[in-house]
């Protein structure tokens, strides 16, 4: 009969257990990345009661939830993302609720640590923005000019031409079309000047009895001198003997207008997003894009093995053998970006396995109350309650 004090009392602390568990993966059911975990029962030896087995995470996908932010991102498939703090510890999570920091560098939201990037040996080093901030400023080398140029007129002037220099400052140019006609017919004299009026180039275009520019007079080349150096920037006036460009047709109005072809100053990131493989597609406030770094996924021989840090992070064992790779690839799933993968804790299961404990518990306690009833009885009938 002792014994089934000890089997009731192993009952009670195994379903105890077991509430601890469900109510930790109720107050995790909302933490994104959060893997749910069971542990189930099992016989002691020699049928002395039971006792609860290893607790078993259950690996399953969670669903996916848009957030709305970028640099947030979700796996559908297999892979965890790699994380590392300060003193090079990696730890794996499904949780890709993630930001840049002042540095530069993409890190976990709740904890800080720095999200792992595969470099270009397939190698893991940090996420980092830094080098793809700006776009360093590249100096104009072409302006063309379109429109048609009035016979009749005198002059004509296209102002605003803003043209780079190699350290992204920025010139205004003014080029004035003369007409020459009184020394050769189709003939126009150009000049260009820059904001102070100072005249930093000359040249001519002429145009056949048809209108078209003629060859020989299609363009003309300015060397500006900013910041100690030289730069050579075309104006083009079109093709010769074509209408693409500039052209002198009687009885059309003057029209002429100049857009400068390249060129641009210091650029700044616009918007960010990842792709499928989980590289960082870059687009600048120009429209220019570039490809940035790209997420390392981890693949975990046995993530039953994987300990629980905190939150939705996990720590691999020694001896564990954890492979990395680029989502999209091999086993690896893909990334969708501007999404968190919530956690996998199914409510209606826990609920339901909540009352079951409550039974379990409450026929262990009686078992107990039975128990010691018996005992009292047994113990009464041997004259132990006798005066």
């Amino acid at each position: 009969m002792l014994q089934a004090l000890y089997n009731g009392l192993s009952g009670l602390l195994g379903f105890s257990k077991d509430l601890d568990n469900i109510g930790n993966n109720i107050s995790n059911m909302n933490t994104p990345g959060y893997r749910g975990s069971s542990a189930f029962f099992e016989n002691n030896v020699d049928n002395e009661g039971s006792g609860l087995s290893k607790e078993f995470t259950n690996t399953s996908e969670g669903d996916l939830e848009q957030t709305g932010t970028d640099t947030d991102a979700a796996i559908q498939g297999q892979g965890m993302f790699v994380l590392r703090d300060q003193n090079g510890t990696q730890y794996y999570t499904r949780s890709g609720h993630f930001q840049f920091n002042a540095d530069g560098y993409l890190v976990d939201d709740n904890s800080g640590y720095n999200v792992a990037a595969l470099n270009a040996s397939g190698g893991l080093t940090d996420f980092s923005i830094t080098p793809y901030q700006t776009l360093p400023p590249v100096a104009t080398t072409a302006v063309k000019f379109t429109g048609n140029l009035a016979p009749g007129d005198t002059s004509q002037k296209v102002t605003g031409l803003q043209v780079y220099d190699a350290s992204g400052g920025v010139h205004s140019l003014t080029a004035t079309l003369t007409n020459n006609k009184a020394v050769t017919t189709g003939s126009w004299l150009v000049s260009v000047t820059d904001e102070s009026g100072a005249v930093v180039g000359s040249g001519e275009i002429r145009f056949d009895p048809s209108g078209a520019i003629t060859a020989g007079y299609t363009s003309m080349t300015l060397h500006l001198a900013y910041n100690g150096s030289t730069q050579a920037v075309a104006l083009s006036f079109g093709t010769a003997g074509a209408f693409n460009g500039t052209t002198q047709i009687n009885g059309a109005a003057s029209s002429i207008g100049g857009k400068v072809a390249d060129g641009h100053g210091v650029i700044g990131i616009s918007s960010y997003a990842y792709d499928d493989a989980g590289n960082l597609q870059i687009t600048y406030t120009d429209g220019e894009t570039k490809q940035g770094p790209q997420l390392a996924l981890a693949d975990v021989a046995d993530e039953q093995q994987l300990q629980l840090h905190e939150g939705a992070m996990y720590v691999a064992p020694p001896g564990l053998s954890v492979n990395y790779g680029k989502a999209s690839d091999a086993k690896f799933g893909s990334i969708t970006g501007g999404s968190l993968e919530s956690s996998n804790v199914d409510l209606t299961t826990e609920l339901t396995q909540m009352i079951i404990v409550q039974r379990g518990y409450q026929a262990s306690s009686r078992v107990l109350t039975v128990t010691d009833a018996m005992l009292q009885q047994l113990y009464s009938a041997t004259g132990g309650g006798g005066g």
